[in-house]
C-alpha cells in the first residue's frame, strides 16, 4: 500500500483555490492578494506559492507586475451550471433556513437558483395549473418541496431532472431527501398513550392524509400505535379540515365540541401556535387540560419556556444531498437516490398526564 502523502501549506491553498475556479464560483481574474491573504488567512509566501503552483497547471495566466492573473479554465474542466427552479409548498418555505442554505451552496458550486413565483399553495397543488407554470419556466432542474403524490408523478412522467424535499416520494423514481419521522410519531404517540391518553388527534396536511385510506408512513405509524393498544382509530384521530385559516379553526371548533381530545398533534409549527391560540381563548391550560405537541422543529421553539414537545432532525445532510444531485445532473448523470435522516421525538413540558 502506496505510503500516505500529506500535503503542503501552498498545495492546501492550491487545491482550495481550484476547486473555486472549477465550480465558477471565480471568474474573470484571480482577487488581489492582499484580499485572498485576509480570506484564506495565510501568510502572503505561502499564497504566492499556491498560485504558482495554479500558474503551472495552468488554470492561472500571469498578466504583469502589479495586473492581476487571468482566469483560464479548459472547457473539459469547467463543471456545468445549471438553472435551478425551487418550488416550495408555501411562501413562508423560502425563508426556512435550511432551504436559504441550500441557496447559498448551489451557488457556491456553481449553479443559479431561484424561486417560482408562486409556490404550490397559491396553484391549490393542482397538478394541471403547476405543470403550465414548469413549462413556462426556463430551467434545467427542479427542486420540489412538500409535493403531493399527484405532482411528484407529474415531474416523473415528464422525465424533467427533479430532487423531492419531503412529499409523497416514496416509491417513486425520483430523487429526494427528508426525515424519516416514522419512528418517531411511534414514540411520541406511545409516551402519550403512556400517559393515559385516549383521544389524541393529529392534525396534517391533506397531502399527508390523500390518497386516502392510505396516509402517510408516519400517520399510519401514528394510527398503528393507537390500535396497538386497543384504542380505536378512524377520522377522528386524523380529520380532515380545509387548509385554511378559518377551515383550521372550524375543525378544532368541532373537536372540543362534543368529545375533547385530550392530546392534540400538529404537523408543523404555524399549526402549533395556532392550536395554543385557540386553547388560550378557551382558557384550557398546556399540558393540565390538553397536550400538545408538534411534528417538526421551528426556530421559535428555542425561545419557549417550559420547551416544546417536537421532533427533530438535522437539516445538513439535506441540503449536501441536494448540491451532490445537481452536480451529478450537470454532469448528465441520472440521479434518483433517495435518502432518509434519522428523527428523534423531544419531550418537552407541553405534554404531561391526562387529566383525570
Amino acid at each position: 500500500m502506496a505510503g500516505l502523502r500529506l500535503l503542503t501549506a501552498a498545495e492546501q491553498v492550491a487545491a482550495h483555490l481550484r476547486e473555486e475556479l472549477i465550480s465558477g464560483k471565480l471568474s474573470g481574474t484571480m482577487p488581489g492578494v492582499l484580499r485572498l491573504e485576509s480570506r484564506l488567512g495565510v501568510n502572503r509566501n505561502t499564497l504566492e506559492a499556491g498560485l504558482k503552483l495554479l500558474e503551472e497547471e495552468g488554470l492561472l495566466v500571469p498578466q504583469g507586475t502589479g495586473r492581476r492573473r487571468r482566469i483560464s479554465i479548459p472547457a473539459d474542466m469547467k463543471q456545468p451550471s445549471l438553472r435551478i427552479a425551487i418550488l416550495v409548498g408555501e411562501a413562508a418555505d423560502r425563508r426556512l433556513d435550511y432551504m436559504v442554505e441550500l441557496q447559498h451552496e448551489l451557488s457556491d458550486a456553481g449553479h443559479s437558483s431561484f424561486h417560482t413565483t408562486h409556490s404550490m399553495d397559491v396553484l391549490k397543488m393542482d397538478v394541471k395549473r403547476i405543470a403550465r407554470m414548469v413549462r413556462e419556466t426556463e430551467a434545467d432542474a427542479w427542486v420540489v418541496m412538500a409535493g403531493s403524490l399527484g405532482v411528484l408523478q407529474w415531474f416523473c412522467k415528464e422525465e424533467l431532472p427533479v430532487f423531492a424535499i419531503f412529499g409523497r416520494r416514496r416509491g417513486l423514481p425520483i430523487a429526494g431527501a427528508g426525515p424519516d419521522t416514522t419512528p418517531a410519531f411511534a414514540a411520541a404517540t406511545r409516551e402519550l398513550i403512556g400517559l393515559g391518553h385516549r383521544r389524541i388527534v393529529l392534525l396534517t396536511r391533506a397531502l399527508r392524509r390523500i390518497p386516502a385510506p392510505v396516509p402517510g408512513s408516519p400517520e399510519n405509524a401514528f394510527l398503528a400505535e393507537l390500535k396497538a393498544h386497543g384504542i380505536p382509530s378512524g377520522d377522528y384521530n386524523l380529520p380532515d379540515w380545509e387548509e385554511t385559516v378559518a377551515g383550521l379553526h372550524a375543525r378544532l371548533e368541532s373537536l372540543f365540541k362534543t368529545s375533547p381530545p385530550t392530546a392534540l398533534i400538529t404537523d408543523e409549527a404555524p399549526f402549533f401556535l395556532a392550536a395554543l391560540q385557540f386553547l388560550s381563548g378557551r382558557r384550557l391550560m398546556v399540558p393540565e387540560d390538553v397536550s400538545l405537541m408538534c411534528t417538526d422543529a421551528s426556530p421559535e421553539f428555542r425561545w419557549c419556556q417550559p420547551p416544546v414537545s417536537h421532533i427533530s432532525w438535522d437539516t445538513r445532510p439535506l441540503v449536501s444531498q441536494v448540491v451532490r444531485w445537481a452536480k451529478n445532473v450537470g454532469r448528465g448523470k441520472k440521479d434518483i437516490r433517495q435518502t432518509n435522516t434519522p428523527a428523534i421525538f423531544l419531550r418537552g413540558g407541553t405534554i404531561g398526564p391526562a387529566r383525570g
